[in-house]
């Protein structure tokens, strides 16, 4: 399939690792102009990028300055993706065991960054009044995980913000969108590993991979973990002429982990 995204310019917010980095590399396999913004350096040995921002993007003016660049040195912005996400590194549950001092970081990182970059992006978009935004939310968004309560807080407001810039971006042919994912083997998800496994006796703790095992087979109808593949190539089909009435939708990727009767 012609997926027609040559040479617009895409912009990926949390390039450097797991999915982010592969969506990067599949707008990259599709001839776009990149741009990337992670706070980890690892982003520039991507191959093929045009533009490259280390920056906190918890910091409006860095995001700023960033869009700025980038629409300087590729031209205009057609696609943003937001993939910036980390969980408390706590075990939640019940949620009374952590303090409420853990909550505003997640909401920084998993929430107000998209914030920030919604609100930068904004007067490009609707110049041009063409082009889209993906955001990297989670299935802990819409079922209320109880192992980290401030990230599925976090990435639930997400969805809502999504929601909402959809409706404000559509006068302008703008289109927004969250991608969920449901269990993948990154960081974020061997952290969640490691914080249930420390709450448990020594003689009771798992490997990694025996905890995974299980763990996916237990709440994945189909039994099979997600790769990070699998949202590249959702990104860039979201972001192609092929979704044009797409829009305000949060689309799983989790092997049935989520059902909406």
């Amino acid at each position: 399939m012609n997926l027609q995204l040559k040479d617009q310019t895409a912009v990926v917010f949390g390039a450097a690792n797991g999915i982010g980095r592969a969506i990067t590399e599949a707008f990259a396999a599709e001839g776009c102009k990149l741009c990337t913004f992670d706070r980890d350096d690892k982003a520039d040995s991507l191959t093929a990028v045009n533009s490259s921002f280390i920056g906190d993007a918890t910091n409006f003016s860095d995001v700023k300055a960033a869009c700025s660049q980038f629409n300087k040195d590729c031209g205009a912005i057609r696609h943003i993706i937001h993939a910036i996400g980390i969980g408390s590194g706590k075990f939640g549950f019940p949620f009374w065991k952590l303090d409420p001092a853990d909550w505003p970081r997640m909401l920084d990182v998993n929430l107000l960054t998209a914030v920030n970059v919604g609100h930068a992006v904004a007067p490009y978009l609707t110049e041009q009044k063409q082009g889209t935004l993906l955001f990297l939310t989670s299935v802990a968004g819409q079922i209320g995980s109880q192992t980290d309560p401030p990230y599925s807080a976090a990435k639930a407001g997400l969805i809502n913000f999504m929601q909402c810039a959809s409706k404000d971006f559509a006068p302008y042919g703008v289109r927004a969108n969250c991608l969920s994912p449901g269990m993948v083997k990154t960081q974020l998800n061997q952290s969640v590993w490691a914080a249930g496994q420390a709450q448990l006796p020594e003689e009771e703790r798992q490997s990694y991979e025996r905890w995974a095992d299980a763990k996916i087979k237990i709440i994945a109808p189909l039994g099979e973990w997600q790769t990070p593949a699998e949202f590249a190539a959702m990104a860039t089909y979201l972001a192609s002429p092929h979704a044009k009435n797409i829009t305000g939708q949060t689309l799983n990727i989790d092997g049935g982990q989520v059902m909406h009767s």
